[in-house]
């Protein structure tokens, strides 16, 4: 069987199709994705009956016990999932920074011949019994993989794209028996950004109180009281249509409520101006509707690519190719320690990015 992205993966399991692979091996950068990867294989495995058995491995650690699980039987669950764990600590430097090329370190400490061990027995992996390995790396093993690859799936979990965020937002609410709004979902995807993790937690929330009706609208996902979270939608919002003092404001309060202003102008403010800009290239090349949504991976509905376009028109392509080379400045300068009243410079930002040519 192929490789597969986590995206993918997610989708499947939440279109409810049948897990027929017996082995699973998941690793990649975003940690967040292998461990929401492998819970959305366990509560998918569960209601086919299968038990869950998990085991650790790290520092000098061998693969023992998962190989004595996995050729034994259990009276008491004849059908189980073994998730087995391996930690940054295990096999040594040499091996993290490979990826996994077998070294004579591994070979005299013996994890070497214990991972071939239990890659040798991936390939009796089945009936009964399933098998995923969560490599706490960016890549698993070569060895790990060819032997996962010739009868399981290997899903790699790489950070995301920023036109990949609405389509997570998607997968995980499908997970969860939800369908979203169009608002609903670009809300979550503008409120969060990449931070996957509380896209979950919230659709999680939303799981609770709109379980009944199955449909999680944008009113749903309102927070009361002076929350920052809305705060930083208004913002794009109102530097998309050109209202300064409003975005100011916004701003302002945002600040005072907690929020940091690397976070505003590195999740919130920059993939705005860069959704505008790629916008605006196309715009200038004649390209219409359907051509920039497909570009920014947003529905033609989409109040994100909605308001992308409008920003575009307003600024033009130039105007928001030199915003964006500022922002980008201005976001190194806030994390190498250059600039200091942070708030003060965003704001700033914020004025010279939507003051007339």
């Amino acid at each position: 069987m192929a490789a597969e992205n986590a995206l993918g993966f997610i989708r499947a399991i939440g279109l409810e199709r049948g897990i027929a692979a017996p082995v699973f091996l998941i690793a990649g950068q975003q940690a967040f994705l292998r461990e929401y990867v492998l819970d959305a294989l366990r509560h998918r495995l569960a209601r086919d009956g299968f038990n869950y058995r998990a085991f650790q491995v790290g520092g000098s650690g061998g693969f023992g016990p998962i190989i004595d699980e996995l050729e034994g039987a259990d009276l008491f669950a004849p059908k189980r999932l073994v998730a087995c764990r391996v930690l940054k600590s295990h096999r040594g430097r040499s091996a993290e920074e490979d990826g996994g090329g077998d070294s004579d370190e591994d070979a005299r400490s013996g994890g070497g011949a214990d991972e071939a061990a239990l890659a040798e027995i991936i390939e009796r992996v089945g009936g009964a019994t399933r098998l995923a390995v969560v490599y706490e790396r960016d890549n698993a093993p070569a060895k790990m993989r060819r032997a996962v690859e010739k009868t399981g799936v290997v899903v790699n979990c790489p950070r995301p794209y920023d036109n990949q965020i609405a389509q997570y937002v998607e997968a995980f609410a499908r997970t969860l028996g939800l369908k979203l709004g169009f608002d609903a979902a670009d809300l979550l995807a503008v409120r969060h950004g990449s931070d996957l993790g509380e896209i979950a937690n919230e659709l999680s929330k939303a799981a609770i109180r709109c379980g009944e009706k199955g449909r999680v609208e944008a009113s749903d996902l309102s927070e009361r009281g002076a929350s920052r979270v809305p705060d930083i939608f208004e913002i794009a919002e109102c530097v998309a249509r050109g209202s300064t003092g409003e975005a100011l404001g916004l701003l302002d309060r945002a600040i005072q409520t907690g929020r940091d202003p690397i976070e505003i102008l590195g999740v919130e403010i920059i993939p705005l101006v860069r959704r505008m800009l790629i916008a605006a290239s196309l715009i200038a090349k004649r390209k219409g509707i359907g051509e920039i949504s497909r570009a920014l991976g947003l529905q033609p509905a989409s109040a994100l690519l909605t308001r992308a376009v409008d920003g575009a028109r307003r600024m033009g392509f130039e105007r928001l190719a030199r915003a964006h080379r500022r922002l980008c400045e201005l976001d190194a300068q806030f994390k190498t320690g250059m600039i200091r009243e942070r708030d003060q410079a965003l704001g700033a930002m914020i004025i010279e990015l939507m003051a007339e040519p």
